[in-house]
């Protein structure tokens, strides 16, 4: 089956791997969730790629210590791979998500194949938060699943903590220069981001926490 191409401005706005998402972005993709409408100082730590042995247990304690709330966008075969530890999320009384069931780039992917695919992975993690791979989703695909009653989480900061082409500090500042009150914030518990996330995020917790922030679920 071929594909439809992608629209030069997706290619445009994928080579610049924002930090921040433009305005103009999020009023054009108006449907999805981009942030959180609060009165308050609060900000929602996310976190991709997991559950992972190495990583998400640590995670979750990191969390505790602050009395950290967070969502959990989770793959569907780590989910059937590590049964245990997606119980430790449910039972920390963390919000989980959908990432898809094999981690699918939706532009690479035709609109039945990751549908199917999400669904697969619902099946496991019961959720009617979606989280896109790589933030990649067609229209079509992402009418259906609208329609089908998911939400799509996209975000507002991404701390690239998967790039070991920058630097912690780098990855630190990522997120301290641009999140604000009602901010959607892109962590993974993954093996790739595990170096940056282990420096960044207990400086996260502790620099918020000490602004009087609180940390919420989705």
């Amino acid at each position: 089956m071929t594909l439809p191409k992608v629209p030069l401005y997706r290619k445009f706005l994928d080579s610049l791997k924002f930090i921040r998402v433009p305005a103009i972005v999020k009023r054009f993709y108006s449907k999805y969730v981009w942030n959180k409408s609060v009165s308050d100082k609060s900000v929602y730590l996310t976190f991709d790629d997991g559950p992972i042995p190495k990583v998400t247990p640590w995670v979750l304690k990191k969390l505790e210590e602050y009395q950290a709330e967070a969502t959990f966008f989770c793959i569907g075969e780590n989910v059937k791979k590590h049964p245990e530890i997606f119980q430790q999320l449910l039972a920390s009384n963390h919000a989980v998500g959908n990432h898809t069931h094999k981690h699918l780039n939706g532009w690479k992917n035709s609109t039945k194949t990751y549908l199917e695919n999400t669904e697969k992975a619902n099946k496991l993690i019961k959720s009617n938060l979606l989280r896109p791979p790589y933030g990649k989703i067609r229209a079509k695909q992402a009418k259906c699943l609208l329609q089908k009653g998911y939400k799509i989480i996209m975000w507002s900061v991404l701390s690239r903590d998967y790039d070991n082409a920058i630097s912690q500090e780098r990855c630190l500042q990522n997120v301290l220069n641009y999140a604000k009150p009602g901010s959607i914030i892109v962590f993974h518990d993954s093996l790739k981001a595990e170096k940056n996330l282990r420096y960044v995020l207990p400086k996260v917790l502790e620099h918020y926490s000490k602004k009087g922030y609180l940390f919420k679920k989705l």
